[in-house]
């Protein structure tokens, strides 16, 4: 099983070879309008990079299935520094001192994960979280998987994740009819939970939507098929894959020393986890060609079938 995996991830099918490239344009579109509005992208091999990744794959430790077959495509930093945003990091900052002056001297600030449509991610970061909405569900950072399952996988199978602080307080627990509170049950608590003692929701009310939580950073990921909504068929065609080795083997006398470089460059860089398996696939198809690169894969597919 593992093997198969592992196959699947170094190797690319027909159906690769003819499509993908408009699905990767929506998701570059979509990092384009993060870097606008203030987030800039960090290396995965940062030293703050390397903290989120930790804490996103121990989130998802508890479902090895997804957790192995779920990979991180980038992270982007919350660098803003338009006055919006200055005033959005103001109101956090003042808040959090408000609540800690009634709480004791403890704001109680956590980190916590914001899963939702790409669409609604990006609303997000240009406005602010929607007043429309009683309240905000966001998952502890340990339980990173919920709100995984919640972030809507677009049709290029990658999701985005917010990371944020958020100011808890004191928290009560979140009443079964609580569904049109908008607000904290009395002046002697801030925010809600699922679980008192072990967490795995926090809700912050509309009243402190855009004052107790600051995004931070995006994360991207592939995800498995079964996190976009689809279900597998029943009865599945088997599909023939062509490792990128061999590809790149039945393509070389078909191209030029310059393209041929050009293509070893990307499957190195591939390897060396640089790229990912969409993206390798939409510069093998740039380099050589959608004509020539659907051709070989067809014609491999037919003769091994």
């Amino acid at each position: 099983m593992n093997q198969i995996g592992a196959e699947n991830q170094t190797s690319i099918t027909i159906d690769d070879a003819m499509s993908e490239s408009n699905e990767l344009d929506s998701c570059y579109n979509c990092f384009q309008h993060f870097v606008a509005n203030g987030f800039s992208k960090i290396d995965e091999s940062s030293f703050e990079g390397d903290i989120i990744k930790t804490s996103f794959f121990s989130s998802l430790s508890r479902n090895p299935r997804i957790s192995y077959r779920t990979k991180i495509v980038a992270i982007h930093k919350n660098s803003n520094t338009s006055q919006c945003w200055k005033i959005r990091a103001h109101s956090f900052a003042v808040y959090t001192k408000a609540v800690a002056d009634t709480r004791g001297g403890d704001a109680n600030i956590k980190y916590a994960w914001y899963g939702a449509s790409k669409n609604e991610i990006c609303e997000t970061v240009m406005h602010g979280f929607s007043w429309r909405r009683h309240s905000i569900s966001v998952s502890p950072a340990k339980h990173g998987l919920d709100s995984v399952l919640c972030s809507e996988v677009d049709g290029s199978g990658v999701g985005h994740l917010l990371l944020c602080r958020v100011i808890l307080g004191k928290q009560e627990v979140a009443r079964e009819d609580s569904r049109d509170q908008f607000h904290p049950s009395s002046m002697d608590f801030d925010s809600a939970v699922d679980d008192i003692s072990s967490p795995t929701r926090y809700i912050i009310w509309n009243t402190h939507l855009n004052c107790n939580i600051l995004p931070c950073y995006i994360l991207s990921f592939e995800a498995p098929l079964c996190l976009s909504g689809l279900t597998e068929p029943k009865t599945i065609k088997p599909k023939t894959w062509i490792t990128f080795g061999t590809l790149i083997s039945i393509l070389s006398p078909f191209l030029d020393h310059s393209q041929r470089a050009s293509l070893e460059e990307q499957y190195t860089n591939y390897l060396e986890k640089k790229i990912t398996r969409p993206q390798m696939i939409q510069r093998a198809r740039a380099i050589a060609g959608n004509q020539l690169l659907s051709a070989v894969v067809k014609l491999y597919t037919n003769k091994i079938n």
